[in-house]
């Protein structure tokens, strides 16, 4: 029994093979399957053109998107570059300018040192004279004083004032009474001025303000300058080491 039932099942399937290999064969069938295929190429094909149409509308919007963003990157740049130059510029411009005012500032900062230095040297010239002026007033003042007052017999000649003094004193003594007065021993300038002390005189005899004190033989007035101009006798002034004032 089961021996019979295997064989039935191997005959079933032998008839549906079979069956099937005749529809394999029948020419009907086959041109159906061949329009069948021509129909998917064609729509294949129609697939792949539409889908490379897509492609391309997508590759220009593409285009379109990334050109857009570079105009207005090279339109920003641009601007930019131009700020930066005009503000170049612009700082170019103000720094020449204050350059210039520099420039200015220091020349007139230099006039007006040298005006500064020439004022100070004129001031200075100014208290030069105004101190010289001053002395020269007080030793006029004094010399007025001394010839108004009555105890003392002063003459005067040129610009100087004369005391001849009665007293018989030393050397040291007649200077030490000069300076008492304001005063000191005489010192001649001139061949007039001797002339006119000569006159005073009268053939007496009084000191004047020359010795050779500190060094034998070197003589010298009593301001401590040294006998340049001579009015003597020959070999005079003269003297030895007990003589050192002049008369």
């Amino acid at each position: 029994m089961l021996q019979r039932s295997s064989e039935r099942v191997e005959m079933v399937v032998d008839i549906y093979e079979s069956v099937d290999a005749l529809k394999d064969q029948d020419p009907n069938t086959q041109e159906e399957d061949a329009d069948a295929e021509r129909g998917e190429a064609e729509r294949c094909l129609q697939a792949q053109h539409r889908g490379g149409d897509t492609a391309w509308s997508r590759c220009k919007r593409l285009t379109a998107v990334c050109v857009v963003p570079l105009c207005v990157l090279v339109l920003v740049f641009s601007t930019v570059l131009w700020i930066k130059i005009n503000i170049h510029n612009n700082l170019t411009k103000e720094r020449d300018q204050l350059q210039t005012s520099y420039n200015n500032l220091t020349k007139e900062r230099d006039q007006l040192q040298t005006s500064y230095n020439n004022l100070t040297k004129e001031r200075d010239q100014l208290q030069t004279s105004y101190n010289n002026l001053t002395k020269e007033r007080d030793q006029l003042q004094r010399e007025r004083d001394l010839c108004n007052n009555s105890k003392w017999k002063w003459i005067s000649f040129s610009s100087s004032f004369y005391y001849i003094s009665n007293d018989n004193k030393s050397w040291e003594e007649s200077r030490q009474n000069c300076r008492d007065k304001g005063a000191d021993l005489m010192i001649i300038n001139s061949r007039e001025e001797q002339e006119f002390i000569l006159n005073q005189l009268n053939n007496s005899e009084a000191w004047i303000g020359l010795n050779d004190i500190e060094t034998e033989g070197e003589f010298k007035w009593v301001d401590g300058s040294p006998l340049t101009t001579q009015y003597w006798g020959q070999d005079e002034p003269n003297g030895n080491e007990n003589e050192n004032c002049v008369h």
